[in-house]
């Protein structure tokens, strides 16, 4: 009796400190945009002096994950100027975000993004884990000194040898402390998990519900019940998953094996929908610890995609048939040559809901990937496609899961018949985030059948262009295999993956600006801050978006060329070099210059892009130098500030030209423009006919 209240009195001591342990708050700077962190969720401190015009805010109470998270804590009232601890939640993205000033600071309306976040106060939820290092989208990171060793991670595959010593030992850590011992580690640039070098063969988890579950009578080729259901699908606030944490935490003394029940049990309980604000409405079977890849093949270099099955694991397929689309998928990952130097390939299975059965990282050869195929087992549920690719959009293409930034985004749609759900939406989104979308739909509907199909040419709604080149019909499953060939010469074909470029990733931007005596050197600071900011949010590269620029008075001055500088930073700079001229305002002869040192050695595959910012009327004719640059393909833009002319602007301007032309009253003003250009530029970008 002794012994055991002894033992009961020493538990309830640990569990009384183990519920005091201190949870070490990572900082952030003010700059620091919450679409560059990984967490889902994560507590952190912002630093004083983050109420600045300068750190962007888009949207109200839910922003948009390009806003500073900071600054946004201080719109929402959360904190004030002096800094504090937020608490972060991310969820999806919106169709709008509503500007508004609040609090001192004044936030931005945005069309769309593809993710958002909440900020509240800075008090762990119960039931949630918080790291104590942020994992950053780049080789940026954050750490507290905390008695944790911490795992700096570089930028690029490194293989390093580490001395990882025990925590300094607080009531939770007891439990887990080790000696110190010499690790060598292979680091994957998506993820902060370190990887052993020595390689345990991976296994892939499947669904044993779906498994073991029998329908009798629904596993036909084309069930009426189901697929008349008319099932609309909802766009979700989505939680991404964690992917690791940098820093031994206390929470590592609860941690199991990561092959056991009890480990994903434990790491997935976090993530509950009882305990979260937001229910994600999907499942997933990503390992929470990634695997470690067998082996690394190269590849076959003249296909380097990153690539997405969406796998129809419906029960109107049917069993047999089934296992005819796994033998399919088997062949097409032994044409493409998977490597990590050529396409990489994950697959997600959709029925009621979508779950990826492996990411881009988890298999780097064709034989690996073709053993997991294999194993993979049937969901069963309805035909739920627009629901599969807005999970797709939202959260397989990221970093963490092996998205190579460099390689077009490719989504390949497998449909038994036709889907459940709309698909229109969602694709719409897909594209407008730069995937390219093609459809393998196999023993499409019969003429009796059509009235059941929800949405007629679904698949023109869907595919990246309705030219025939993303879409390919099966009359049969039996005939599947006749078509390995073909799909993989198109999916590899990246001069015409078209949708690949985006508002954001295709154009040569010309900024044209007024370099005059009326304009005055404070203005003209502010005037190269609202070209900054317009320039990043570009995807700026040699093959990406460029930027030029031009100065003028009665004079012109190239600043530099668009193939001077490859990289945002580099353009940010030069932008903040540029030094005022002061003079005259000739802008009909600035408008010829530009056409002529600028676009005229535009890539032929550039949407051309003049943004002109002027104070006043110009000496000289504008109206004969913009309608030669509009007859040669260049997009204007007119800004015009102050005393500038209305009827110039206009004529500056690409019809229509209350799309093309904007006014201000004075230059500190300007920053309510950017938003609306780039969000102007966006739409006359994809509303460009998809044939």
């Amino acid at each position: 009796l002794g012994v055991f209240l002894i033992c009961t009195y020493a538990a309830k001591e640990a569990t009384k400190r183990m519920k005091k342990a201190k949870l070490y708050v990572p900082q952030i700077d003010c700059d620091v945009k919450a679409g560059k962190i990984i967490n889902p969720e994560f507590i952190a401190k912002c630093p004083p002096g983050c109420q600045d015009v300068k750190y962007r805010v888009y949207g109200t109470d839910i922003y948009a994950s390009f806003s500073s998270v900071c600054n946004a804590a201080i719109h929402s009232g959360i904190i004030d100027n002096a800094g504090g601890k937020i608490l972060v939640q991310k969820v999806a993205g919106h169709s709008g975000y509503r500007g508004s000033f609040s609090n001192g600071v004044r936030s931005l309306s945005l069309p769309r993004w593809r993710e958002s976040f909440l900020v509240s106060e800075g008090k762990p939820r119960k039931g949630v884990t918080y790291p104590s290092t942020l994992e950053y989208a780049s080789s940026k990171s954050t750490a507290v000194k905390s008695g944790n060793d911490c795992v700096n991670v570089p930028t690029g595959d490194a293989v390093r040898k580490e001395y990882q010593t025990s925590p300094l030992l607080t009531p939770a850590t007891q439990m887990a402390t080790t000696t110190p011992t010499p690790t060598t580690t292979t680091t994957d640039p998506s993820t902060t998990t370190p990887k052993p070098t020595t390689t345990p063969k991976p296994t892939t988890t499947t669904t044993v519900a779906a498994a073991a579950k029998t329908r009798p009578g629904l596993h036909r080729v084309r069930d009426i019940a189901f697929r008349g259901s008319s099932t609309s699908a909802s766009i979700r606030n989505i939680l991404r998953p964690d992917t690791g944490i940098q820093c031994q935490e206390p929470v590592a003394a609860f941690r199991r094996a990561a092959g056991s029940p009890a480990h994903l049990a434990m790491e997935t309980d976090s993530w509950k929908p009882g305990l979260s604000l937001f229910d994600t409405g999907f499942s997933s079977k990503e390992e929470l610890n990634p695997k470690p890849l067998e082996s690394i093949s190269q590849g076959n270099p003249n296909c380097k995609v990153d690539l997405s099955f969406l796998m129809d694991g419906s029960w109107s397929i049917g069993k047999r048939r089934f296992q005819l689309q796994k033998r399919f998928l088997s062949n097409v990952a032994q044409a493409l040559g998977i490597g990590s130097a050529g396409p990489l390939m994950g697959i997600v299975q959709y029925g009621d809901d979508p779950s990826t059965e492996f990411n881009l990282k988890t298999y780097a050869n064709s034989k690996d990937l073709r053993n997991a195929i294999e194993k993979i087992a049937q969901k069963g549920g309805l035909s739920n496609v627009g629901k599969a690719l807005s999970f797709v959009n939202k959260n397989f293409f990221l970093d963490a899961n092996g998205n190579r930034g460099g390689a077009p985004n490719v989504v390949v749609v497998m449909v038994d018949g036709w889907p459940t759900d709309r698909v229109e939406e969602a694709s719409r989104l897909a594209r407008e985030s730069g995937i390219n979308i093609f459809f393998v739909t196999i023993e499409a509907a019969a003429g009796s059948e059509k009235q059941n199909v929800i949405e007629p040419n679904f698949v023109d709604k869907a595919v990246c262009r309705t030219n025939g080149f993303y879409s390919i019909n099966v009359p049969s499953w039996f005939s599947l295999h006749k078509v390995v060939q073909p799909l993989v010469k198109r999916v590899c074909d990246t001069e015409r993956l078209v949708c690949s470029k985006t508002c954001l990733n295709s154009a040569d931007i010309g900024f044209v600006i007024d370099g005059s005596s009326s304009v005055g050197t404070s203005n003209f600071r502010t005037v190269l801050q609202f070209v900054a900011n317009i320039s990043k949010e570009f995807e700026i590269s040699d093959t990406d978006t460029r930027i030029g620029a031009v100065q003028y008075t009665y004079e012109q001055r190239l600043e530099f060329s668009f193939d001077k500088y490859s990289t945002k930073q580099d353009v940010l700079s030069a932008i903040k070099r540029i030094s005022y001229w002061s003079g005259g305002t000739s802008t009909g002869a600035a408008i010829s210059y530009a056409s002529e040192q600028l676009f005229s050695k535009s890539k032929p595959n550039k949407r051309k892009i003049m943004i002109l910012i002027t104070d006043g009327r110009s000496y000289d004719d504008v109206r004969v130098p913009a309608m030669a640059a509009h007859r040669n393909g260049v997009i204007a833009y007119s800004v015009g500030v102050a005393w500038a002319a209305q009827d110039e602007l206009e004529a500056i301007a690409t019809d229509p030209d209350k799309e093309h032309s904007f006014f201000v009253d004075e230059f500190d003003n300007l920053y309510r423009f950017v938003n609306q250009l780039i969000q102007n530029i966006c739409t006359e970008f994809n509303s460009q006919p998809r044939n």
